[in-house]
């Protein structure tokens, strides 16, 4: 019997491409919707700023142009809300669940496309339980987040009108390491707030290890409870190499950024790390800030902008390189280095297809940034006030999709505000992903004569 899929199911065989027209469909439906006077306190925004603010918002960013809190009304703000969601969660396990529940079977080249695009590890023939357990643990722990947080929103000394929503647009703007605030100024009225920063900090956390390493953390947590003798559980190798990076990362970043963040020292040094400790959380994707960037040494800049190329994990709510293709990167470079030809971390072996893709992603992502800031700084060349290192920060920030500026988002001019749309675009679905749909293959069975070059 002849298996006539529909056109559904041909375009999710192919989910590179389905899943950059999906984040292009919600942006857009996005733009028109924040376009509306009904989501500006002072009528239209503006279509530029909704086509900005959407587009930060679906590929969870947090740069802005407008003041969420001043700019927007509630309407505006829960379309916000929205976007975070959709694009935190990623539109294509909407795609995929809704393919599952209302369109049959899937295929399994198209179960397996999915699955190599967004959890990796995981079988094809798991894909309908996994995506739907994505999505409840998504909530449960949104919603644990959100009642911590309505403690502190709550508190009387805040006079804030409506502490529960603003607890649950945090919680979610949170997990989805998206950076979107109802304060001006971010989380700066929080920082010695004993609720606010650890909540803040563990679901930023949480949403930057992926989908695929909390299934599998609570997988495991869930079979120890339920045996109380077993052997001892052996993790993958994505999951370890996922955990054990980002916890030395967020380490580094402190140690690095404690003593250059500038604050007095009548703060205290318990302020200082905690403060520290938050940045180097947040600057990796997330996009809060509990102090004023513009106060910090250029140094603490640069070491921001590594963390903010960094970013999250692979199959999170984060953006970057992502944390195991650096760990891939360096793994390939010690092997070079020491004149073996396999790659190998903790004890495995990797494919050279995959540490050919850790270097391009990382070339790739190198080359946008360079290019990125070379542009912006030519269209901004009429502004004597904008300095080349804000620019870089803006362009880090937004390939990133970390949504930390120095202040100069608002003032850039259209040119450089489109760049940065598409910067945040293309660090969102992947500088890979990106160019693969752009160009098409050709695969050709030609083979030229090899000859060798001088390099190094």
């Amino acid at each position: 019997m002849i298996n006539n899929n529909t056109w559904f199911e041909k375009l999710l065989a192919r989910s590179d491409r389905l899943f950059v027209l999906t984040f292009v469909g919600l942006i857009a439906i996005g733009t028109i919707l924040l376009w509306l006077p009904i989501s500006g306190t002072h009528g239209s925004i503006g279509l530029l700023n909704a086509l900005f603010t959407s587009t930060s918002a679906v590929c969870v960013t947090g740069l802005v142009t407008l003041d969420t809190a001043g700019d927007f009304t509630i309407f505006g703000q829960l379309v916000i809300l929205a976007l975070i969601q959709l694009g935190g969660l990623g539109i294509m396990t909407f795609a995929a669940l809704a393919t599952q529940l209302f369109m049959g079977r899937m295929s399994l080249r198209s179960q397996q496309s999915i699955g190599d695009t967004f959890y990796q590890g995981f079988a094809a023939t798991r894909m309908r339980r996994d995506l739907g357990r994505i999505v409840l643990v998504t909530l449960i722990t949104e919603m644990i987040g959100a009642a911590f947080l309505y403690r502190a929103f709550a508190d009387p000394s805040l006079e804030c009108a409506t502490p529960l929503f603003h607890a649950i647009f945090h919680a979610i703007s949170a997990f989805c390491n998206a950076g979107f605030a109802l304060q001006s100024d971010s989380l700066i009225p929080f920082a010695t707030n004993p609720i606010m920063m650890p909540t803040i900090m563990a679901l930023i956390i949480l949403g930057g290890l992926g989908h695929g390493v909390m299934l599998e953390s609570l997988s495991r947590f869930w079979r120890s409870v339920r045996r109380r003798k077993q052997k001892t559980l052996k993790w993958s190798l994505n999951t370890r190499v996922v955990v054990v990076s980002s916890i030395a990362l967020i380490v580094i970043g402190t140690v690095f950024l404690a003593p250059l963040h500038g604050i007095t020292s009548s703060h205290g040094v318990i302020r200082t790390c905690v403060n520290a400790l938050f940045q180097s959380v947040t600057c990796r994707t997330a996009g809060f800030n509990s102090i004023d960037l513009t106060t910090l040494p250029m140094t603490a800049v640069l070491i921001m902008c590594v963390l903010m190329f960094i970013g999250g994990s692979p199959g999170s709510c984060a953006g970057g390189v992502k944390t195991s293709t650096i760990v891939t990167w360096f793994a390939q470079l010690y092997a070079w280095l020491r004149g073996r030809k396999d790659v190998t971390m903790l004890g495995r072996r990797l494919a050279p297809s995959l540490v050919a893709k850790a270097a391009v992603i990382i070339g790739l992502g190198v080359l946008w940034i360079n290019t990125g800031t070379m542009l912006l700084t030519l269209f901004e060349q009429g502004n004597k006030d904008m300095s080349i290192e804000s620019l870089f920060f803006e362009q880090v920030s937004a390939f990133g999709t970390v949504g930390l500026s120095l202040g100069v988002t608002a003032e850039l001019t259209v040119a450089s505000k489109l760049w940065i749309i598409l910067s945040m675009f293309v660090g969102r679905v992947g500088p890979l992903t990106f160019a693969v749909v752009i160009y098409e293959s050709d695969a050709t069975a030609v083979r030229y004569p090899e000859e060798a070059i001088m390099v190094g």
